[in-house]
């Protein structure tokens, strides 16, 4: 196989100590993040070879988040410096019935700064067999987008396997007069694999699914098939939470001949449920280019985004071997 490349905006992430607001005390945690990173870290740490495209600025904090990378085993060539300024993020964590809160901080960003004409595709994705990208990227302002639709235009004309989650942030794209309907459905036209749920879908499709449950969830992927006919697979979570240290958690997939679903997973005593999402692509991923069926994929999928509840920081750092004693039920300590 060849290396996954993963696209999009390193950030770094500000976190509030324990459950405190922003700046109730005058300390922040940092974390190195960024949707696309934490994929490629996370497929890395299972054992794939993966490599992130992005810019960062010329400075300490750019070089960083590079090192960062770099220490879990991404290759880092294809982050290059620009100008402009780290992209940051603010995170004052949840607490009982308080959710979390994120604020973001990256107009300017030397990522957010670069367009289409600044990234050579055909040398980035030389010996690559995937890309994987997500709908963050062209939330960022029109360079961004125009940036994020060449990537994938480039990789399908190149024969790649595409993979794209969908990752709507409403605080991003209603701060520039972009069409998100549009510019996202230009990006699913390219890919095979989709991760997003029903809602997702309806925001794409411009229509309401009825039903509950499993019922409406395989009605909207069946009309996303219907839709977008190269699409092979649609992966998804459906999450219901307790309180910020309780979610419960469900993943399913869909392929156009059937669909598996698991069962919900309780998942208590929650440390970080920022990237949980980033680790259940990064699990799905893990199980298709590991050749597993529909069932071992969307079970990948579950074990990765619940293990990533246990783990302070953006990105999942496990490997196959926690998946396989997450599935076995292991919860003693291993000797």
């Amino acid at each position: 196989m060849g290396r996954i490349v993963c696209f999009g905006e390193l950030l770094l992430r500000l976190t509030a100590p324990g459950r405190e607001l922003l700046l109730q005390t005058a300390r922040l945690d940092v974390h190195v993040g960024g949707a696309e990173a934490n994929v490629a870290i996370g497929l890395a740490r299972l054992g794939h070879e993966t490599a992130m495209v992005s810019r960062v600025p010329d400075n300490a904090l750019g070089e960083a988040a590079i090192g960062h990378l770099r220490r879990y085993g991404v290759a880092a060539d294809g982050v290059a410096a620009g100008p402009g300024r780290m992209g940051l993020y603010f995170l004052s964590p949840g607490a009982g019935l308080r959710p979390s809160d994120i604020l973001y901080d990256r107009a300017q960003s030397s990522f957010a700064l670069a367009g289409p004409e600044d990234f050579d595709w055909g040398v980035l994705l030389a010996g690559a067999d995937q890309l994987h990208l997500s709908g963050i990227t062209p939330a960022l302002g029109r360079r961004s987008a125009e940036a994020a639709v060449a990537a994938a235009e480039a990789a399908r004309g190149a024969g790649l396997l595409v993979s794209f989650d969908g990752n709507y942030r409403a605080q991003l794209w209603e701060q520039w007069d972009g069409d998100p309907k549009a510019i996202l459905g230009r990006l699913v036209g390219q890919a095979d694999i989709l991760f997003g749920n029903h809602r997702d879908i309806s925001l794409l499709l411009g229509q309401s699914f009825s039903g509950e449950g499993e019922e409406r969830r395989r009605e909207a992927a069946e009309a996303m098939f219907a839709a977008f006919p190269q699409l092979k697979l649609i992966a998804s979570t459906a999450r219901h939470v307790v309180d910020a240290d309780t979610h419960r958690i469900a993943a399913r997939v869909d392929a156009p001949e059937g669909a598996a679903q698991t069962g919900e997973v309780v998942v208590p005593g929650i440390i970080d449920r920022i990237g949980a999402g980033d680790a259940f692509a990064a699990g799905i991923l893990h199980g298709l280019r590991s050749g597993l069926d529909l069932d071992g994929i969307v079970r990948a999928g579950l074990a990765l985004t619940c293990l990533k509840h246990s783990l302070a920081g953006d990105a999942s750092l496990f490997g196959r071997r926690d998946i396989l004693a997450f599935l076995a039920g292991e919860l003693d300590v291993r000797r």
